[in-house]
């Protein structure tokens, strides 16, 4: 058997529905905060919300198919098990990064937003 076509397809299947899981929670829970960000408009919420969600998956889905080639020797199971925990652990916590970079972003972004809001009413109120 050839192992190494069993990691591909494992570690490809694996690593395109994690990003997918991950991409869609971000995305679904994300507008909240950037309908906030953007002061209640939707429109340009959802089409920024959008624009992360690709790049989020250009990112992560070809950062997984640069990595697809292995250089370990597989001639067992136990070692198709260990590149793949390799692999996919590898993933995993790239896909960690990318969610607590996004969170980042929009924690930055609101506090901004809210700053300016703040500068704003000060502003009117004179």
């Amino acid at each position: 058997m050839n192992y190494y076509l069993l990691v591909y397809a494992v570690y490809l299947l694996v690593s395109v529905l994690l990003t997918i899981w991950v991409a869609r929670t971000l995305f679904t829970n994300g507008r909240t905060f950037l309908v906030d960000i953007f002061h209640g408009n939707e429109a340009l919420a959802d089409s920024v919300n959008k624009l992360l969600l690709t790049g989020f998956y250009l990112i992560n889905i070809g950062y997984a198919t640069l990595t697809l080639r292995s250089h370990d020797t597989i001639i067992s199971y136990q070692q198709t098990v260990e590149t793949l925990s390799i692999k996919l652990g590898t993933i995993i916590l790239i896909l960690g990064a990318m969610h607590f970079f996004n969170l980042y972003v929009f924690y930055k972004l609101r506090t901004r937003a809210k700053a300016e809001a703040r500068t704003l009413a000060y502003v009117l109120d004179k």
